[in-house]
């Protein structure tokens, strides 16, 4: 039996285009009744549409630039290739983040979790892990923490290591490290609880950011694995996301 198909798209022209010609062919299921999200743009639609629909699979097909995690796009024998497509599940990261105002933020990001400075001058941050202040003073542009799916993202941009899938770790890795210099971060466990805490927020202000949802000037942020939370991606065979994160090496 053929699975239903929901379709969502970005909102360029060429990703409207798609949709229109894909829902004419294969019709339009509502979200409830719904096996399968076909993802139409490029790797920020199938972030928005993880996060908005936990627990369906969702199929991407690129209609926009990169498209690491989207499958090429082809009309064809759609719900073939999607009965026969690899799932890669991956458990998104959780953020708690006390901003200067008092309140609490919570944010979860399939990504990774980034601290940006938030003004001209350097950030310092100060890192815990478990309880245990692992840096007593990073000097840096920022610092992230991402999972495996998002090794390749702007971790990897930031010369971060690039995580195989299922390894149950992950990076945190330092932007423009100023002091200690070039210190590239560290690989940890992805049972361990991450903080970092802002020194000189004042001076030196900074904020926070998961799956590009924003906390301004932040005093301190914790993060962890959701494992209670499974996102579920779906690949054509032998293009999976961890033959993908295995090539992005030897590129």
């Amino acid at each position: 039996m053929a699975p239903r198909l929901m379709f969502v798209a970005s909102e360029t022209p060429v990703a409207q285009e798609s949709l229109d010609r894909l829902t004419a062919r294969y019709g339009q299921t509502r979200q409830s009744e719904a096996d399968v999200i076909v993802a139409l743009g490029g790797d920020g639609l199938m972030l928005t549409t993880l996060h908005k629909n936990t627990g369906l699979p969702v199929y991407g097909m690129n209609r926009g630039t990169i498209g690491f995690l989207m499958n090429d796009y082809a009309e064809d024998d759609l719900p073939d290739r999607i009965a026969e497509s690899e799932e890669a599940v991956t458990n998104p990261l959780s953020m708690l983040a006390g901003a200067g105002d008092g309140h609490e933020h919570r944010a979860l990001a399939i990504n990774e979790v980034s601290l940006l400075r938030a003004g001209p001058q350097a950030a310092k941050l100060r890192i815990s892990v478990d309880g245990r202040v692992r840096m007593e003073e990073l000097v840096c542009d920022g610092a992230l923490l991402c999972t495996p799916a998002g090794s390749t993202a702007y971790n990897y941009s930031a010369h971060g290591p690039i995580l195989p899938m299922g390894s149950d770790v992950l990076a945190l890795t330092a932007i423009a490290a100023f002091r200690p210099r070039r210190w590239r971060g560290a690989i940890l466990p992805k049972s361990g609880v991450v903080r970092f805490d802002v020194l000189e927020p004042e001076k030196r202000p900074v904020m926070a950011d998961a799956d590009s949802r924003g906390v301004d000037r932040v005093l301190w942020v914790e993060i962890r694995s959701e494992p209670a939370i499974a996102h579920r991606i779906l690949f054509d065979p032998g293009h999976g996301l961890e033959e993908r994160l295995t090539r992005e090496q030897f590129v």
